[in-house]
Formats: C-alpha cells, sequence, structure tokens
C-alpha cells in the first residue's frame, strides 16, 4: 500500500468516526441543540472540521474534532522522540473529542485516535480516558472491560498503564480521572493490524461511554456538587495547557488554534488550598479513584 493509499483509507474511517459519535451523542442531548459544523482549512495545508455542541442540557459542551494537517517541519512535540524526522515533510490526521457534561455524576470524557505519516515511516497513537467526579464503582469496571476488549488481553496491560502514566498531573500528585488506553508510536503486525486495532479502539469509545451518560445524565445534583465539578475542572485545564503532547504539538505545528483549545470547559473554578471533608463521596474521589489499579480486579469502596 503506497503512503497514499495508507492516508485515504485512514482520513475515510476517522470523517466517518466524527459523524457517528456526533450522531449518538445527539441521541443522549434532551434539549434542542447540536452539533454545529465548523469546516476550516489550514494555509500551510490541509484542514478539518470542527464539530462542536454548546448549552445543552445534558452536554454542556462538547468538541469532535477531524483534522488532516500537512507540515514542512516537524514540530518539537514529536521530534524529540523522533529526531531522525526532524525537518522532514509530514502528515498527520485524527479525531480528538472532549465531552463535558452538565452534570457532576457523568464523567467527562476524552478520546483521540491519530495517524502520522512522513514517507515510508508511519504510526497510529489513540486512547480513551475517563474523568469522573462523584464516580459509581461499575461504571469505572465497564470502562475498562471496554478497553480490554478493544485491544485484547495482551495489550491491554500495556496501554492501561501507558495511560495511568500520560494522564497524571505531576505538579498535584494525581492522576486526572480513572484512565482507560493509550498508546504512541504504534506500528506493530503493521498497517493493516495496527490499523484495525485504531478502529476498534475508536468504535469502542461510544460502545463505553453512551451506557454511562444514559444511565447518569438524569441522576440530581446540588449546587455544592455542581462547585466540586468546577473545582475539578480546574485540573483538565491545567493538565491540557501543560503536559498534554497533542496540544502542544498542535501549537507547535501551526495548528487551528479554535480547534485545539475547544476541549477546555466553558465553566471552572479555583480555590485555594481546598481539601475534601473526611469520608465524603468527594474525598473517594481522592482517596480511591485517583490512584491507579487494576480496576478489572477491584471491588466498590
Amino acid at each position: 500500500m503506497t503512503p497514499d493509499q495508507r492516508l485515504a483509507a485512514v482520513e475515510s474511517f476517522l470523517r466517518a468516526l466524527q459523524a457517528d459519535i456526533c450522531s449518538q451523542l445527539e441521541d443522549e442531548e434532551t434539549s434542542s441543540a447540536r452539533f454545529v459544523r465548523d469546516e476550516w482549512q489550514r494555509a500551510e495545508g490541509g484542514g478539518g472540521l470542527t464539530r462542536v455542541l454548546a448549552e445543552g442540557e445534558v452536554i454542556e459542551r462538547g468538541g469532535v474534532n477531524f483534522s488532516l494537517i500537512h507540515g514542512r517541519n516537524l514540530p518539537a512535540a514529536a521530534s524529540q522522540r523522533h529526531p531522525e524526522l526532524a525537518g522532514r515533510d509530514f502528515v498527520a490526521t485524527g479525531v480528538s473529542l472532549v465531552i463535558h457534561p452538565r452534570n457532576p455524576h457523568v464523567p467527562t470524557t476524552h478520546m483521540n485516535v491519530r495517524f502520522f505519516q512522513a514517507g515510508d515511516i508511519w504510526w497510529f497513537g489513540g486512547g480513551f480516558d475517563l474523568t469522573p467526579y462523584y464516580p459509581v464503582h461499575a461504571d469505572v469496571v465497564q470502562w475498562h472491560n471496554c478497553a480490554r476488549e478493544a485491544v485484547g488481553d495482551e495489550l491491554y496491560p500495556a496501554f492501561k498503564a501507558h495511560c495511568d502514566e500520560y494522564f497524571y498531573l505531576k505538579h498535584r500528585g494525581e492522576t486526572r480521572g480513572v484512565g482507560g488506553l493509550f498508546y504512541d508510536d504504534f506500528s506493530a503486525g503493521g498497517f493493516e493490524q495496527a490499523f484495525a486495532l485504531t478502529r476498534r479502539v475508536g468504535e469502542m469509545f461510544i460502545r463505553a461511554y453512551r451506557p454511562i451518560l444514559a444511565a447518569r445524565k438524569a441522576t440530581p445534583w446540588s449546587a455544592a456538587q455542581r462547585d466540586f465539578q468546577l473545582y475539578r475542572r480546574g485540573r483538565y485545564v491545567e493538565f491540557n495547557l501543560i503536559h498534554d503532547r497533542g496540544t502542544l504539538f498542535g501549537l507547535q505545528s501551526g495548528g487551528r488554534t479554535e480547534s485545539i483549545l475547544m476541549s477546555l470547559p466553558p465553566l471552572v473554578r479555583w480555590d485555594y488550598a481546598w481539601q475534601p471533608q473526611p469520608g465524603s463521596p468527594e474525598a473517594t474521589l481522592y482517596d480511591v479513584y485517583l490512584k491507579p489499579q487494576d480496576w478489572l480486579g477491584s471491588t466498590a469502596p
């Protein structure tokens, strides 16, 4: 398969994946809010389709972005790991999404699948992760069961551990959530096998997330729980702006800023030296769920 054929196959899958995920999320939205389409072109080459749902009753803000960009100099965020590609022409394409629900009992979630190619050198990356505020243990276990089903028993432990390591806020000493899958620089088994795995990850995301969204979106919540959700959203902002390689790659490569920063929540708060009350549901999040563990072998606290 030629580089052009590889790219065409991946692009076709990604565009269909974006459309399917948006359709299924709209089915869960109880208001008239729908994903707005924003097609854009990049002067240096390529473009994309950003789709954003805002001010819904269920989804406060959700962004699902497809992009395909061409570049002439690989940015530092990628070339540090691949010095042999420094200065090479490249193409990068992917679907990236973040969903910020309104209800504090519905977790925030993130998914990304991507493909990178520089001549004959290529690889896939991706994964999905879950950031609950008031976790339901069965939801966490179901999420990880779906993750294992997507990549298989052999790859799940490594991809799960990579997710725990990647989505870790070093300056806070805590994970962003309960994890899921994360992989990068993946080309094992050749293009067809690596592409098949990435398709399974992309398609599994909505199968894993939609049942949680549907089950929790009508749960009653209080003003105090909303305040805690907004406080914890601050961790999302901190991670994306300080640590996230995808954000750094997009900004360094001259990507579209509006699409790159669509992952940020619409409302957030920071409280000085805040601590949860011992024994509270908020304390359980910190004491149990923000600590990497074998969720498939765990029991509810």
